[in-house]
């Protein structure tokens, strides 16, 4: 037996811990693997997944594990955060918020909320709550939102965002580019 054959194995990178950040009817807090459940059932609402660029429907088997799989990567470029309700009463998962790292100390952020909770206020008081904590110290935060999704530009600019023009994006729901607003926080 060689001393390559006896060395211990590697160990895997450390996962980078992201910050939980209380909001005042929920948590956010990291993604787990306790989440597939009810991930994967919202997730697989055409409702909801039309308005996203990046869900699929109908939803493929694996998908859910892979995108916590991502979420709790260390070499990760997005932090992905449950809103959690649980300590209040309410829904384990109400939905999911995202900050992903641009360049130039900027970060686009990304919600969706589940529809039995759409009109609750509870985008507008997570994005206000990631907003305010500014994890990354970001100088700019961005988002867009599908122009047939007005509710979700009016979260953007209850929380301060500024429309700053059209763009348009690909809906892996929808197969098809869909017109979008861009909006813009100056956090400094």
């Amino acid at each position: 037996m060689s001393l390559d054959q006896l060395k211990m194995p590697e160990r895997p990178a450390p996962v980078v811990l992201q910050p939980a950040i209380e909001a005042e009817r929920f948590k956010l807090r990291p993604l787990r693997r306790s989440d597939t459940g009810l991930l994967e059932h919202y997730t697989g609402d055409l409702r909801l997944a039309r308005m996203t660029t990046s869900i699929p429907h109908p939803l493929p088997p694996g998908a859910t594990e892979a995108f916590i799989a991502r979420a709790t990567a260390s070499e990760r470029k997005e932090d992905i955060w449950a809103l959690d309700a649980s300590e209040h009463g309410g829904a384990e998962v109400l939905g999911v918020i995202s900050l992903e790292r641009l360049d130039r100390n900027q970060s686009e952020v990304g919600y969706w909320i589940a529809p039995p909770f759409w009109n609750t206020g509870h985008a507008s008081e997570a994005v206000q709550a990631l907003v305010s904590a500014n994890p990354f110290g970001n100088d700019t935060i961005f988002a867009s939102v599908f122009q047939d999704n007005p509710a979700s530009g009016r979260v953007l600019t209850n929380c301060g965002f500024e429309y700053i023009g059209d763009a348009e994006a690909f809906s892996v729901a929808r197969n098809a580019k869909v017109p979008t607003w861009t909006y813009l926080r100056r956090m400094k």
